[in-house]
């Protein structure tokens, strides 16, 4: 299969991390002023127009791991290193990337890395046996970034699609992919994505052990989970949504909602609780959860099984007692050098968002946030990907560190690649939107290159500086084809009343 990562007027350009000889790839853009921006590129190591997965991706870490692994020590996680004051590669890696170049009093320092990390607030997702990952970071200092999700299901899709979808998503900006399949040949199609991946992949590891019991949920055991688990770490996954904050307490509220639990994995878990009249596996066995994975160095993502999937049941007692509880399982992590990001909302309306933010740093200790939207109105069917944008936005801003896309077909169906485009388009709006009310300074130059650019009337830059340059580029194609002009005034306006060219007439 083939795809094309490239940007137009771009070249992949490395910086070398201070004090090391670390190169961190990222994306250049010439402008036609003969000034340049540097960019985060999520596109890894792909230089060739044309991506053949089949050919796998260079393994930017495994000389990193080999040389811990083979070492006095042995291997480590990124937080162990972090608590003992030790500045991995990685760490150097990342803090390059979030500055895209920029240097100054802002510019972030693997130092500050290391101890975000060591504090249990910034997420380093490293999965020694994904080598083919390159570090990124999640936290409430850093970027902004998105996850895609993609996963076939027993309804339709391939391991070539998803796969193609994984590719795609980061060609447009997807800083995580999480592969959720529930369909068949899910081990294969997993494998394909890890080895064409560089980024983190995450997945929920229960439904493919639902799968291998049958679909029946009374078949699943906290063996068959734990086999699970340890398949997928073998494989190479940077990190896991584990549903341990579900207990039996929360079900009768939960219950009792309007729309009751519209997670996948929480739904599955309460229906394990209530036909063994048992407590929560993944609760009862999370220490051993968090020895399995500090042995490979996979994040915990613990997951909001309680979500509210309605603006009814935001901020309820079900939804904020599970909350609790993975603040408690955070310390527990935190404490067998296991990092952690928490999940949260679903369907919030915009008063509540602010609720939701706070008791999330103080109950989960500032640990990485990362929400699904949140969507701040039940009625967006088809327009989904704007109401969960608009809550993502909003959250982002007041701390979260990673927003889960969502796309036009959420509630509707299966997204296709167009589908996945759209998603992640809008939601790298929402975390870039984010980023500027924090005063991130690549992300205000590259609005201030696009305001310089407009004014000029240089189009191309302006097509080029846009999260999605061929679509920019399409829609003022169609106006020059009407009208036969791509002059210096505004495509909107026309030379008579365009305000910044009666602007520039008055200056002269």
């Amino acid at each position: 299969m083939n795809i094309d990562l490239r940007f137009p007027d771009s070249e992949k350009i490395y910086v070398t991390a201070p004090d090391s000889d670390i190169k961190v790839g990222m994306r250049r853009l010439a402008l036609q002023n003969g000034d340049s921006i540097t960019l985060y590129d999520t596109s890894g190591a792909y230089t060739d127009p044309r991506v053949d997965t089949s050919c796998g991706l260079p393994k930017v870490r495994a000389a990193w791991n080999d040389g811990r692994i083979n070492s006095a020590e042995g291997f480590h996680t990124q937080l162990w290193y972090a608590k003992r004051g030790i500045i991995t590669p990685e760490m150097r890696y990342v803090a390059t990337r979030e500055n895209q170049g920029a240097t100054g009093d802002k510019a972030i320092t693997a130092e500050q890395v290391c101890r975000d990390i060591a504090a249990g607030h910034a997420v380093l997702p490293s999965n020694r046996m994904h080598p083919e990952c390159e570090p990124m970071i999640i936290g409430p200092r850093y970027l902004v970034k998105i996850n895609a999700n993609i996963g076939n299901s027993a309804l339709g899709s391939d391991t070539e699609e998803e796969t193609q979808k994984a590719l795609w998503a980061i060609k447009w900006g997807a800083d995580t992919v999480m592969d959720l399949s529930t369909g068949k040949n899910i081990h294969a199609t997993r494998e394909s994505i890890l080895r064409a991946t560089p980024v983190p992949i995450g997945t929920v590891p229960l439904y493919q052990a639902l799968e291998k019991a049958g679909g029946k949920v009374e078949n699943l055991t906290w063996e068959l989970f734990y086999d699970t688990l340890v398949e997928q770490c073998e494989q190479g996954v940077d990190y896991f949504t584990i549903h341990a904050g579900l207990l039996r307490e929360h079900l009768e509220t939960a219950t009792r909602r309007t729309t009751g639990i519209v997670s996948r994995g929480g739904s599955i878990m309460a229906k394990w609780m209530s036909l063994n009249g048992k407590e929560n596996f993944a609760y009862t066995h999370f220490e051993e959860l968090c020895e399995l994975m500090k042995r490979y160095d996979v994040a915990f993502s613990l997951g909001d099984g309680l979500r509210p999937g309605s603006l009814a049941d935001a901020n309820d007692a079900a939804q904020f007692g599970e909350l609790d509880t993975l603040g408690r399982l955070q310390q527990i992590a935190l404490s067998a050098d296991v990092q952690t990001i928490i999940e949260g909302p679903g369907h919030v309306p915009m008063h509540l968002i602010g609720e939701n933010m706070t008791r999330q740093k103080e109950q989960c200790h500032g640990a990485p946030f990362y929400t699904l939207g949140p969507l701040v109105s039940d009625i967006g069917a088809g327009y989904d990907h704007i109401t969960s944008a608009i809550g993502g936005a909003m959250i982002a801003w007041m701390g979260t560190s990673m927003l889960c896309y969502v796309t036009s077909k959420e509630h509707l169906s299966l997204p296709d690649r167009e589908d996945v485009r759209e998603g992640v388009v809008t939601f790298k709006l929402a975390a870039h939107a984010a980023d500027i009310a924090k005063g991130h300074p690549a992300a205000i130059e590259r609005d201030h290159a696009m305001s310089r650019a407009r004014y000029d009337f240089r189009w191309r830059d302006q097509f080029n500086l846009s999260l999605d340059p061929e679509k920019a580029r399409s829609y003022h194609a169609e106006m020059i084809r009407n009208t036969g002009h791509d002059n210096e005034f505004c495509a909107m306006c026309g030379p008579d009343f365009c305000a910044m060219r009666i602007t520039k007439s008055i200056k002269k």
